[in-house]
């Protein structure tokens, strides 16, 4: 009885400290947020006149398929040249895969040789880095703060589910909105007969 007293005395003081460390979190918001990052993958294809050379299109479709390229992935082309046919074979090999070639140019900073174009590759990942958290437990608060962990499996999996991880940094824009469009289906609804103005119809299902 007397060793386990002991024992019981001598970690009292390590809980202590282990509820007064780590993160601490002094309001309702989780401390943990998703943090999104991208990487660009470049890859550089022979021109030749109007168009990508003989047997570019084969190895960029090959390239793109070892990125698993799918929806979230932005393509872009850096053409020095500017020739119209060039953006019209990586837009062929970018469509078979159900993405669109980005209208704005490919910036990677890097000059590209001449007699070629650059294809570059923007993936996006979203992630929240130091969970799960529980360095700071809810009940060793003095001051009932929430626990390190709060929000953790939340935002976890927001950013585990999301299609468009750019999206968390500045969202989607709305566009432009009709009013006028919106408001013919509201009065075509207002004006329409009521549907049982006619009386309540009669059927039978041809028995005696």
């Amino acid at each position: 009885m007397f060793q386990r007293s002991l024992l019981l005395a001598a970690l009292t003081p390590a809980l202590l400290l282990g509820g007064c460390g780590g993160t601490t979190n002094r309001g309702l918001e989780s401390v943990h947020q998703p943090v999104v990052s991208r990487q660009d993958f470049v890859f550089d294809v022979a021109t030749a006149g109007n168009g990508l050379a003989a047997g570019e299109e084969r190895r960029l479709g090959g390239w793109l398929g070892s990125l698993r390229l799918g929806y979230g992935d932005k393509v872009s082309l850096d053409d020095p040249s500017g020739y119209r046919g060039v953006r019209d074979d990586v837009a062929q090999a970018v469509a078979s895969y159900g993405l669109l070639l980005a209208d704005a140019r490919a910036l990677t900073g890097a000059p590209v040789t001449p007699g070629s174009a650059r294809v570059v590759v923007s993936r996006m990942k979203a992630s929240v880095p130091g969970c799960p958290d529980w360095s700071r437990n809810a009940s060793f608060e003095p001051d009932n703060n929430t626990s390190s962990n709060y929000g953790c499996a939340t935002n976890a999996s927001l950013a585990a589910m999301i299609a468009q991880p750019e999206d968390l940094v500045h969202g989607q824009s709305a566009g432009s909105v009709d009013p006028t469009r919106s408001a013919k289906a509201i009065d075509a609804f207002r004006k329409a007969a009521p549907s049982g103005g006619g009386g309540t119809a009669v059927q039978s299902a041809g028995g005696k």
